[in-house]
């Protein structure tokens, strides 16, 4: 009887080696993951207009929702945008070109845009001459 209880430890002790030679059930190797790729050139940044997050988005789309707070950003391209200091603190305002006013984020206040901050003609910005007869 030994002799059949040793053949039983010994076919037991070979499965068990057997089992933990492979991997356990349900394993898969994962793949090792590319290193992240810059952003490419048909992509743009801007920072969203509520939470200052840095958001990524496709470049000619109008409109990028921020993953962090949920709000939809206005996209402007760098033509379409004027520059204009806070009445109030002097902080760096951006408007989208023909907007009468701007209201600061940071003290509220409602700063006018002059004249001088009006958008110029599409030729001028383009380097184009003014046609003679254009009523400005």
């Amino acid at each position: 009887m030994e002799n059949k209880e040793a053949k039983t430890e010994q076919q037991q002790e070979k499965e068990e080696e057997q089992v933990e030679e492979g991997p356990p059930p349900g394993w898969q190797s994962i793949p090792p993951q590319p290193p992240p790729q810059p952003p490419s050139e048909e992509m743009a940044q801007m920072v969203c207009g509520s939470c200052r997050q840095l958001l990524s988005y496709p470049r000619g789309t109008q409109h990028a929702k921020c993953s962090c707070c949920e709000t939809v950003n206005f996209v402007l391209e760098a033509h379409q945008v004027g520059l204009v200091k806070c009445g109030g603190c002097a902080m760096l305002l951006m408007y989208p070109y023909g907007a009468p006013s701007v209201k600061c984020c940071s003290c509220l206040c409602v700063t006018e845009i002059g004249e001088h901050n009006r958008c110029p003609p599409w030729s001028v910005q383009q380097g184009q001459p003014t046609p003679p007869n254009a009523v400005h």
